[in-house]
């Protein structure tokens, strides 16, 4: 079925191309039957700990908050961050925009062969994106290095060893695209993975529940507040 059904379909597939074709079936190679099952959204789960950013500087209970949270959890939702709602709110409005072109435009900025960067793979900015793009680094390079100095106010490190050990660090901006599925109990959008980057920050384009995290070998779903970063 998937070989005869392939044959309509421009190769490498694209998942929200598949989407709008309302594929019957899922196709094999998205099929995980490998994979624990996902928790039940009825079941009665513990949530992951929200951190509160404004009340970590007044408040040393909250830097045991967010020392409990990283080492228990692994995973924290951050408020009051500092970053602007409106400048926030222009990233997702960016980035859906982007996902929404013609298959046609966004082909223009397919990853081209000897580059890491491209649609479909982990970076790709349009010139319109771009300004915006920019600035939201700059907040979330600013972000990071206020959320490392404060792990290392929990950890009792000294502040000048903190940040030397991450000067060096590299940031980068992954965008990923996850289509309604009518089959998900046979497949999942991202296979269970540790990031390997010091610091992950997830901004969540919407308030639909997906992401989940291990706890006490538990999956468990994290629901997104509202202006909130999921940290890992």
């Amino acid at each position: 079925m998937e070989e005869a059904r392939s044959r309509n379909l421009k190769a490498p597939y694209n998942v929200q191309e598949l989407a709008k074709q309302q594929v019957g079936t899922i196709l094999l190679r998205y099929i995980h039957d490998d994979i624990e099952t996902i928790s039940d959204s009825s079941m009665l789960l513990p949530e992951i700990p929200v951190i509160d950013m404004l009340a970590i500087g007044d408040d040393n209970s909250e830097l045991q908050r967010l020392h409990f949270a990283c080492k228990e959890w692994g995973y924290f939702q951050l408020v009051n961050h500092g970053v602007s709602s409106s400048l926030v709110e222009k990233v997702k409005s960016e980035i859906q925009a982007f996902f929404n072109l013609p298959m046609e435009e966004k082909k223009k900025f397919e990853q081209q062969e000897g580059d890491v960067e491209g649609y479909g793979q982990d970076v790709v900015f349009t010139e319109e994106q771009k300004d915006i793009m920019e600035e939201y680094c700059k907040e979330m390079k600013s972000l990071t290095m206020i959320i490392i100095r404060q792990l290392g106010k929990a950890l009792r490190m000294d502040e000048k060893e903190m940040r030397d050990l991450s000067n060096d660090g590299m940031l980068l901006i992954r965008m990923n695209y996850y289509p309604p599925c009518h089959e998900p109990d046979k497949t999942i959008g991202v296979s269970p993975h540790s990031d390997t980057d010091a610091l992950t920050i997830l901004l969540q384009l919407n308030e639909t529940d997906g992401l989940q995290v291990r706890k006490d070998h538990i999956w468990v779903p994290i629901k997104p507040l509202p202006n909130a970063f999921i940290v890992n």
